[in-house]
């Protein structure tokens, strides 16, 4: 190996990054398919019209990935000089994380095992 051969395939990985704004968020506490019903509402919406939607979404999982495109916004103007009138959500999807295991105490000494699912939410916008 030729003197410089990892800085150099660092810089290549680096020309590769997406540079599309995005904003993800970890182990948020609603599962994946109940996250994926309002993710659908909003996927290739513009983001005033995404976040109308969720505010008027009753699900739970509306509230938190509201918080999440407002995240991505803010990331579009301040990271990459975007205006958030020509913004749309290109990408957005979630994906399955750690289940916390839970014990509900049954009758006669048993106990039945509940599952509280997490999930991986990730939002991508671009410009029109």
């Amino acid at each position: 190996m030729a003197k410089g051969h990892r800085s150099q395939i660092k810089r290549e990985r680096n020309e590769q990054r997406d540079t599309r704004p995005s904003a993800k968020i970890s182990y948020a506490r609603v599962s994946v398919q109940k996250a994926c019903y309002v993710l659908d509402a909003i996927r290739g919406k513009d983001v005033q019209t995404a976040l109308g939607i969720l505010a008027y979404n009753p699900r739970y999982a509306s509230t938190v990935i509201e918080k999440l495109l407002k995240s991505a916004i803010a990331n579009a103007e301040n990271n990459n000089g975007m205006s958030a009138g020509n913004l749309y959500i290109e990408e957005c999807y979630a994906n399955k994380a750690p289940t916390m295991k839970r014990i509900r105490p049954r009758a006669q000494g048993r106990a039945y095992r509940i599952e509280k699912r997490m999930s991986h939410i990730t939002i991508v916008l671009n410009e029109r």
